[in-house]
């Protein structure tokens, strides 16, 4: 990497916390050596406190951008100048552009989800979800699922902070799409239960399983996934094999994925976003995934 820094460097950052496990740095710096572009992407451990400073720095270091990961993700919507209608409609940003100061956000966290299901030659059109959480990934997925064609939602979120975005996410998908969307307790766990068990898709974007949180699942009954063709996503990507995949596994589940082929997918619409350039996918996927035998679906 040195061989490429020189005084036309330009930084783009990674700004969430904890994030020393991201895999984005490697991704990205890869993609910009197979390319030969003359950027350099670094993490940076921001929190809800120290954002405001962070974005600013974004204008003062004349950085091309930052991607933005969980907890800032709808935090930092008020520290931006402009946003892209699809983050608009979304409520959460996980990209940063910055264009002569004017910073712009975007989301690429829904297309990422939904683009490595097609990789790996799923496609949950046409069928119901049940989704767990509605913070800024989990407000991706349902919007972005919703547009794309997923009939019916069940998403199920704690009597939290994040309860009356769900409430909000529920009725922007059935104003503005086809899909049927319904609000659930997660403290209901026959509910949950009876939802998961009813669906194509089990979706888990609340961060469980993600350090500190590495020995814990929202689902510990292998009895619950009965279907072995149901689809089961954890949004995690570190560790590779969350505690949630490890009880699919153990119930027999065909299709369990971790948040890996999302967060390459969504990093590739980003880097398309920063440097005009398609990032070199496969190399990028040979790289983060090959002779990894947690990436095993």
């Amino acid at each position: 990497m040195t061989e490429r820094i020189d005084g036309h460097t330009l930084l783009i950052g990674l700004m969430a916390y904890p994030i020393r496990h991201s895999m984005s740095p490697t991704m990205h710096n890869n993609a910009f050596a197979k390319l030969g572009l003359n950027y350099a992407y670094l993490a940076f451990e921001v929190d809800n406190d120290t954002l405001p400073s962070a974005i600013q720095s974004i204008r003062t270091l004349d950085m091309r951008g930052s991607n933005i990961s969980m907890p800032n993700k709808q935090k930092v919507i008020p520290l931006l100048d402009k946003l892209d209608p699809a983050a608009e409609m979304v409520g959460a940003v996980n990209t940063i552009v910055n264009d002569d100061g004017i910073l712009t956000g975007y989301t690429t966290d829904g297309i990422g989800f939904m683009k490595s299901l097609d990789d790996e030659g799923i496609d949950i059109r046409g069928h119901k979800m049940t989704l767990a959480g509605a913070g800024g990934a989990g407000t991706a997925i349902a919007v972005q699922a919703a547009l794309d064609g997923v009939t019916e939602m069940s998403i199920f979120n704690q009597h939290d902070a994040e309860w009356e975005n769900a409430k909000r996410n529920v009725a922007l998908i059935n104003e503005k799409t086809d899909c049927h969307a319904t609000l659930h307790e997660l403290e209901d766990r026959d509910d949950f239960k009876k939802e998961i068990q009813s669906s194509f898709i089990y979706t888990d974007s609340t961060g469980v399983g993600m350090k500190p949180l590495e020995n814990e699942t929202l689902v510990d009954d292998p009895s619950w996934f009965n279907n072995p063709d149901l689809v089961v996503f954890d949004t995690v990507y570190a560790p590779r094999e969350t505690k949630l995949m490890q009880v699919a596994k153990q119930a027999g589940v065909k299709h369990v994925f971790n948040g890996l082929g999302m967060m390459l997918e969504q990093g590739a619409a980003a880097f398309k976003l920063w440097t005009g350039e398609d990032m070199p996918v496969d190399y990028i996927r040979h790289i983060l995934f090959d002779d990894d035998p947690a990436t095993e679906k």
